[in-house]
Parts: structure tokens; sequence; C-alpha cells
């Protein structure tokens, strides 16, 4: 389920566009993982970046439940922090409060650094300073604490796959842990 449709396909794949304010019920099911969000510019403003990244989170993770889902995965960002005066920052933060506070066996919350890989390719727009900020982190990597350096996507699915299917509780994963697992 997302915003919009992907140009990725595969046989397993099936989209869904779906209006985050209206969600139609989930077939039943045990877990759910969540990977929405957007920039503040990307969105156009802060509420409406408020919307996607904390409202649209939520909802996803209510309907789930609604559906029977005990075990929810969600990326967030590293820095995630209601108290922040980061605006960023803090609507992760508040977004992971609020799902703590949801009747979930297991909470795995993935904190990762720069997400590398292809935006492009998934129909997102070209971050000039994020760009830049990876080239760097390429460079720079052997010296580099592990939880801010880049990651894959990739690596972020498995982890958080891992860490839902795993022991009960509330997870959070870094970028470090996310890439050494």
């Amino acid at each position: 389920m997302g915003r919009r449709t992907l140009s990725i396909t595969h046989p397993k794949l099936v989209q869904h566009v779906a209006d985050f304010a209206a969600l139609p019920p989930l077939p039943t099911l045990n877990e759910a993982f969540i990977a929405l969000g957007t920039t503040i510019k990307t969105a156009g403003s802060q509420s409406a970046f408020r919307s996607v990244d904390h409202d649209a989170i939520l909802a996803v993770a209510r309907t789930a439940i609604g559906s029977g889902a005990t075990k929810i995965g969600v990326v967030s960002a590293m820095g995630a922090d209601s108290g922040s005066g980061i605006f960023y920052n803090r609507v992760k933060g508040e977004t992971e409060d609020a799902l703590r506070a949801m009747p979930l066996q297991t909470l795995a919350i993935a904190r990762p650094s720069f997400l590398a890989g292809d935006r492009e390719a998934l129909g997102q727009p070209r971050r000039t300073g994020e760009r830049w900020a990876l080239a760097v982190s390429r460079v720079l990597r052997p010296l580099m604490p592990a939880n801010y350096r880049s990651i894959q996507p990739e690596q972020v699915a498995r982890a958080l796959i891992r860490s839902v299917r795993g022991p009960a509780g509330t997870h959070i994963l870094l970028s470090g842990s996310m890439q050494s697992a």
C-alpha cells in the first residue's frame, strides 16, 4: 500500500494506492511493515510532512492492528526524539511514542542513517545535499562510526524482518547494528 504506484514490479508485489485519511480494511494479518516517509521540501510544508510521517504511519498501524497484526516494523530516522528542537526529529519521535502506546506484541523501529540507493528508480526526487553526503560518507566510511555510515535499504528491510519475527518487545535498530546483522 502506498501513496502512488511505483515503477518496480515483482511477481509477489501487489501495489495498492491508498488514501491514508480513509484506509480500507486490510486482509487478516499477523505483522505489518511501514516504510512511509517524505521530506519537508517534497511535502511542501511542515503540516504536509507531519500528515505523512506521523498521521499516515499511525493510520496504517491502527488499520493493521484492526486486521489482527500484533507485530509491526517501521522505518523511522536516526535522531528521532519527541523532545527534539528539530521539527523533523520531533515528528519522528512523536510517531515512535504513539506506536509504543499501541497494543503490540512486537514493535521494531529502524533508525537508519542516510539511505543509500537509487531514489530516482523509485520515482523520488534527486536530493543534492543527500547525494553529496553519501559521496563523502563513502570516502570516509572506514573512519566513521557505524551508526553514521550510509546504509542500503535492503539491509534495513532484512533487519526489520528479523526483528519483527524475533523476540517480543520493542526493538530500536540503529544503522550500525543493521549493517552488521
